[in-house]
């Protein structure tokens, strides 16, 4: 655990010299520790605290779900986990960073031998992470024969289940995967606190990440179960708040006491009153 600190930290310092000693640098260098790093609520906890620490004063932090190097996030994390980090990556202090795809929980591609144009993966078949075009395959539109996509064969394959996993589909159903990165969007913008709040960790225990984002007046809890299993969390910080989003967009409205109860592979947005 020791080692994990240091190389976080060591990490996060590295990262922020890219920024340059007086903002002088890159103004938004990638933050990759979400496809890096475990996705452990204690694990992002600490991330988001040691980040923080090392940013440049008046720097602006950014996250990155995924990209085209690495499978998507609905086959690294599983579908239902794929929502929670949606919502950590929408409601987390910097700029938010959504590779194609992952906003309708599209899963990595099946690329048969015959079929691979990664550069890499032809030259050096079956090293670890050179299975590139995994996440590099169209995006699907529609559920009509190339996904909407062209009107020929694409040069990468489509992801199986194409019919019902595609923009057109989720944009109609009003809890799929696309519908709650809309809601999550839209919070963000209208809400000071979730886009340009400060950020202050509550926990990272036992599959628990929880962070409060304030601005003046305005004041968001976020809740994230990053477990498989039930949790129940002390939150005595979102008392009295009503949940603005969950990850399954079935608890609108919900009053939180001193203790919230999250399914498993569940998140939640509370707007704090007072």
């Amino acid at each position: 655990d020791t080692v994990l600190i240091g190389e976080l930290y060591l990490d996060f310092e590295r990262l922020c010299t890219y920024y340059g000693e007086d903002l002088d640098g890159c103004q938004l260098p990638f933050n990759f520790h979400l496809i890096m790093d475990p996705w452990r609520a204690d694990v992002v906890a600490r991330s988001i605290e040691t980040y923080e620490a090392a940013l440049p004063k008046g720097a602006w932090p950014n996250w990155v779900l995924g990209n085209h190097d690495n499978g998507r996030v609905a086959s690294r994390f599983g579908a239902a986990q794929g929502r929670v980090a949606a919502m950590f990556l929408l409601t987390a202090r910097g700029t938010p960073t959504i590779f194609q795809g992952d906003e309708i929980g599209l899963p990595s591609g099946v690329i048969p031998p015959d079929r691979v144009r990664d550069p890499q993966e032809k030259n050096e078949p079956g090293l670890p992470g050179h299975d590139r075009d995994i996440a590099r395959t169209p995006m699907q539109w529609d559920a009509s024969h190339f996904a909407g996509f062209s009107s020929v064969e694409p040069w990468l394959p489509l992801v199986p289940g194409h019919e019902s996993c595609n923009v057109a589909v989720e944009a109609a159903d009003p809890r799929s995967v696309l519908t709650l990165h809309r809601r999550l969007i839209a919070l963000r913008r209208a809400h000071p606190a979730l886009a340009i709040g400060d950020v202050m960790v509550l926990t990272g225990a036992n599959d628990v990440l929880a962070y409060m984002r304030c601005r003046g007046d305005e004041r968001f809890c976020i809740a994230l179960n990053l477990g498989h299993e039930p949790r129940e969390v002390a939150l005595p910080e979102a008392a009295g708040g009503r949940i603005a989003v969950a990850t399954g967009l079935d608890r609108d409205g919900e009053v939180v006491g001193d203790t919230l109860r999250l399914g498993p592979d569940e998140g939640v947005v509370i707007a704090v009153t007072g």
